[in-house]
């Protein structure tokens, strides 16, 4: 069985994460997301929240698990029996990062390898940063998060504005 971890923050989880979650399930038997906290990044949802949002616009792919995970990448990976770990391109200044990445991640664990998906033209502006940076200012963030969590965006922002999580 082909089990591929694609693991990032998440927050929120865009158009373009799910554009790289629809292609990955369609190449593996089973894709688990791999959720992390990355309190470095500031998230705006939890991780549990992060969890259901990811859940909620991947419900109708049937592969598709999320669960999250604190530490290596390569130990959640071997915990959870990858082959393989996904990860994104958008540009060339993401490669040599990942790249990076993906050579330490083999040094730590030469039974994970890891498949780069390109960003589909159409998302390759798109990151999460964006999206909240755009809903915080109540912009249309329609082409940037799947629809099913747009209205949880903006709720978010509301209550960080409020003083609450």
């Amino acid at each position: 069985m082909k089990i591929a971890l694609y693991p990032g923050t998440f927050d929120p989880v865009t158009l373009g994460h799910l554009d790289i979650i629809k292609r990955a399930a369609g190449v593996a038997d089973k894709l688990v997301i791999g959720v992390l906290p990355n309190s470095a990044k500031r998230p705006w949802f939890t991780v549990e929240e992060r969890i259901e949002l990811i859940k909620k616009v991947t419900s109708d792919i049937s592969n598709v698990f999320v669960e999250s995970f604190d530490g290596l990448t390569v130990d959640f990976g071997k915990t959870i029996g990858a082959n393989v770990i996904v990860r994104g391109l958008r540009a060339i200044t993401d490669f040599e990062y990942e790249l990076q990445i993906a050579q330490i991640n083999h040094k730590l664990n030469p039974d994970i390898d890891t498949i780069f998906f390109t960003t589909s033209v159409e998302y390759s502006y798109v990151s999460s940063s964006i999206a909240k940076e755009v809903a915080s200012y109540g912009g249309d963030i329609s082409g940037l998060v799947p629809a099913a969590i747009i209205d949880d965006l903006y709720a978010k922002h509301k209550l960080r504005i409020q003083g609450g999580h």
